[in-house]
Order: C-alpha cells, then sequence, then structure tokens
C-alpha cells in the first residue's frame, strides 16, 4: 500500500498543471501591493473572461456589453490592416482574431475590438494572450480618446521566417521581444516619441512568446511613472519624464488621460514595405493567424474598507 500510495503522490506531483481557464482569475495573484489603507476593486465593465460564444456575424448580448467590434474611432488601421468586425469571434474560452485577404486585393482583414468604458490611473490592466506565429503585431494597448496618449501593454512578432520578406534574414530576434513602451503624439503637425532603450523590447534568451499563453499586464501608478508585468514578475519600470515625454509634448502632464482599452491584431507599415507582411499561402494556416486572448482584467486602486 505504501509502494501504491507512494506512485499515486509522483503521479499528482508531476502531472502537467491544467490549462489556466478564465473563470479562474480571481485565483491569480495582482503582482502589485495596493498600499497601506488601499485596495484593488475589479472593473468589471472593461474585465471579460470570454466565457460565451460570438459568432462572426452575431457578435451576442455578452460580447455587446462590453465591446465594439472595432476601432475606437472610423480609422480602419495602419501599413494593409482594413479592420474588420468578421475577423472577431469568442469561442472555446477565448477571444480569437484571425487573418484573411481582402477579396481581390492586397489588404488584410483583420480584428480590432475596444471597451465601451474607458481606464484612468492608478490602474492594473492585465491579459491572458496567445501571440500568433505571424508577421502581424497580436496587441493589447490603452489609448486616449483624442490619440494623442498610448500605452502598450503587448505588441509582439511572433514568427521566425516571413515567406515575403525582401530579406530573407531570420525574425527570431522579433519571435524572441515583447515590446513594452508608450507614445505621447503631437497631432498638427505629427510628431511621435516613444523610448528607444533596449528595456522596451523585453528579451529572455532562447523563449519564443509564440509557444505559450502569457500573462502581461501593466501599473499605471500615475502619468509619470508605468510597470509592466510578465506573468506576475516585473521586467520593466518607466518612470519619470525623462523616459515618460522628455520633448514635453504632453506640456508637463504626462499620461494623465483617461484611455480605450483596445486588443487587435495589424499589420503595420515599417513591416510590411518590407514584405513582413502574410502570404495567401501562410494566411491558409488559420492556427498561425488567430490571436488568442484567455480573459483580460482591470482593477482600480480604491480606499480599503
Amino acid at each position: 500500500m505504501k509502494l501504491i500510495r507512494a506512485l499515486c503522490l509522483s503521479a499528482v506531483m508531476y502531472a502537467p498543471a491544467a490549462p489556466l481557464s478564465a473563470q479562474d482569475w480571481e485565483g491569480v495573484p495582482i503582482p502589485v501591493d495596493p498600499g497601506p489603507g488601499k485596495a484593488w476593486e475589479l472593473q468589471p465593465a472593461v474585465s471579460d473572461d470570454f466565457n460565451y460564444t460570438a459568432g462572426a456575424d452575431d457578435k451576442g448580448a455578452a460580447f455587446k456589453k462590453r465591446w465594439k467590434p472595432s476601432f475606437h474611432n472610423a480609422w480602419k488601421g495602419p501599413g494593409l490592416t482594413e479592420w474588420n468586425p468578421a475577423n472577431v469571434t469568442v469561442a472555446d474560452g477565448h477571444l480569437q482574431m484571425h487573418a484573411s485577404r481582402v477579396p481581390g486585393g492586397e489588404k488584410l482583414h483583420l480584428g480590432c475590438i475596444t471597451a465601451h468604458e474607458r481606464v484612468s490611473y492608478p490602474a492594473y490592466v492585465e491579459a491572458r494572450a496567445k501571440v500568433m506565429n505571424s508577421t502581424l503585431a497580436s496587441d493589447v494597448w490603452l489609448l486616449s480618446p483624442d490619440d494623442t496618449q498610448e500605452i502598450d501593454i503587448l505588441e509582439a512578432y511572433g514568427t521566425s521566417h516571413a515567406e515575403g520578406a525582401h530579406d530573407q534574414k531570420d525574425q527570431t530576434w522579433f519571435a524572441e521581444r515583447l515590446h513594452l513602451s508608450h507614445h505621447v503624439f503631437i497631432r498638427e503637425p505629427f510628431q511621435d516619441y516613444q523610448p528607444k532603450d533596449a528595456g522596451s523590447w523585453y528579451h529572455e534568451p532562447g523563449r519564443l512568446w509564440r509557444d505559450e499563453f502569457i500573462r502581461i499586464g501593466v501599473y499605471w501608478r500615475d502619468p509619470w511613472h508605468l510597470e509592466y508585468y510578465l506573468n506576475g514578475e516585473l521586467v520593466r519600470t518607466a518612470s519619470g519624464e525623462d523616459i515618460i515625454d522628455p520633448l514635453g509634448f504632453t506640456k508637463g502632464t504626462g499620461l494623465n488621460k483617461e484611455m480605450d482599452l483596445i486588443i487587435n491584431v495589424e499589420d503595420q507599415k515599417w513591416r510590411s514595405d518590407q514584405g513582413l507582411t502574410p502570404t495567401d499561402a501562410e494566411l491558409e494556416n488559420a492556427q498561425d493567424h488567430t490571436f488568442r486572448i484567455d480573459w483580460v482584467r482591470v482593477y482600480n486602486l480604491v480606499n480599503a474598507g
């Protein structure tokens, strides 16, 4: 009996962990200590476990309650992107964004959703996501309604090879990195600042982010302080005027505006100009060209009690 018990215990100890389901996020600790007299409170109107079904044509009430299946304004997207509601579905507990060719053209139908309710600091925003094995960008981000302030929680390009690239160099540099960044803009005349430090491209040698679901989050503490968390570990801090807005585009306010939560797939011009965009043959692999989000949660920092 002791041997049987030992074998059973060993099997339990070394059995693969069950996949984290979306409805289990409340068992996943928030990695940021709220501090004395403070507590984290879920912002339910922007948080979603995607434990329902939303079709290509009929998104259903659960989806429509939180999201619109498009960008936050009429823009159709960068580069060869043409955001299309039909390329957004929810199935098997995941938000799924599919890539397809616009019939008769070179543009791509891609998915984009925007939350109805906005996010303000201090807040913690986190998603459990699986980056595509594609040249396309897998994105989770925050953007002010006037498009002048942006926080990129996740921006990643998962593939190591691009069939249509003009220069057939290995793309693993990008596949091994997560772009953790932010922007401040002046719209007229257009000017864009984002940090260029090495830490804005987070890297773990030999790790390809397309291979597994990851938890990626940002603590937007105040207009001058951002912390980025990967699987519950702090991996980047951007703090102070010298990195948030050294050119003064916000006129001393920093990242102070309420923002829309956006999840999308996009083709970016700086990449497609180099041929880093999916070919028709690559698009036939739907698995590689589907961005999956298990859940997204947003917490506000409030007074405890």
